[in-house]
């Protein structure tokens, strides 16, 4: 049974920084792709950020967060991180993590794993 935990929500100031932590139980954890998604209150679910798996560490983001979020991998420790620096009140959303095996995608229909999610609050 696969589960992703993920947590490192709250509420910050705008201009401020929060950084997001997902940990798998994955047992071949280097195999999957892992992507952060977020949802704002009325809207869909929408793509933030991915990193590839170990064949291809390739990094994406959607364009309202390049320059201020950085996504990164531990798989030592089963763990995906989302570093959020200069928040914005548009950045306030549920995030979420996810998991797929093999290459990355920005489409979150290809993600078989989901964290259940932590709230990020931006306050202006």
């Amino acid at each position: 049974q696969v589960q992703l935990e993920d947590s490192g929500g709250g509420l910050v100031q705008a201009g401020g920084s929060l950084r997001l932590s997902c940990t798998a139980s994955i047992r071949d954890f280097r195999n999957y792709a892992m992507g952060w998604f977020r949802q704002a209150p009325g809207k869909e679910r929408e793509f933030v950020a991915t990193i590839g798996y170990w064949l291809s560490r390739r990094t994406d983001y959607t364009d309202s967060v390049k320059g201020r979020f950085t996504i990164s991998r531990d798989d030592a420790k089963n763990t995906v991180y989302l570093q959020m620096n200069s928040l914005k009140p548009e950045d306030t959303a549920v995030y979420y993590c996810a998991a797929k095996y093999g290459k990355a995608t920005m489409d979150l229909e290809d993600y078989s794993y989901w964290g259940q999610g932590t709230q990020v609050t931006v306050s202006s």
